[in-house]
């Protein structure tokens, strides 16, 4: 089986359309659940963009297979403390690229303890979560705009051991 050429990068202009039209899938936007309460207005996710690529305590890459973008993964301050956070579009989903893009972001951003949080029945962003380490650390409850209304959600940690 031959290896995908396989890299992160920061976030270059162009990739916000594809950004966009991935956040703009239904089924994705179900599953990851706490998504922007609009995922169809432009405006609002420009805007969203423009604030966070602005924001020097947010660390974002793009991710690219074979030149492709397939999504993006991020930290940023959550309640003061670095949280983790991705995106692989749907069509890009199955194939690793969620556990290897967060793996190596994990390389890059070396801030520890890391935390992440995921709906309940999230199981496979769950599951990408514990592969790079991170350790179901407690259970709350949140608004789930995709969903519109409250669901159980993992917070997941990763520290240093």
């Amino acid at each position: 089986m031959m290896e995908n050429h396989f890299i992160l990068r920061d976030v270059i202009a162009s990739d916000l359309p594809i950004f966009f039209e991935n956040q703009r899938d239904p089924q994705a936007c179900r599953m990851a659940a706490f998504v922007a309460k609009d995922p169809q207005d432009r405006v609002a996710f420009d805007a969203h963009w423009t604030k966070i690529m602005a924001d020097d305590s947010v660390f974002i890459q793009t991710v690219v297979v074979d030149g492709q973008v397939v999504g993006s993964v991020l930290s940023y301050l959550m309640f003061g403390e670095p949280e983790v956070a991705y995106w692989i579009g749907r069509e890009f989903w199955g194939r690793g690229y969620a556990t290897r893009s967060l793996a190596l972001f994990l390389e890059l951003q070396t801030a520890r303890p890391l935390y992440a949080r995921a709906a309940k029945d999230n199981l496979g962003s769950i599951r990408v979560l514990e592969k790079c380490g991170f350790k179901v650390i407690g259970a709350d409850k949140g608004f789930a705009n995709a969903r519109g209304e409250e669901i159980d959600e993992v917070a997941l940690e990763l520290r240093n051991e």
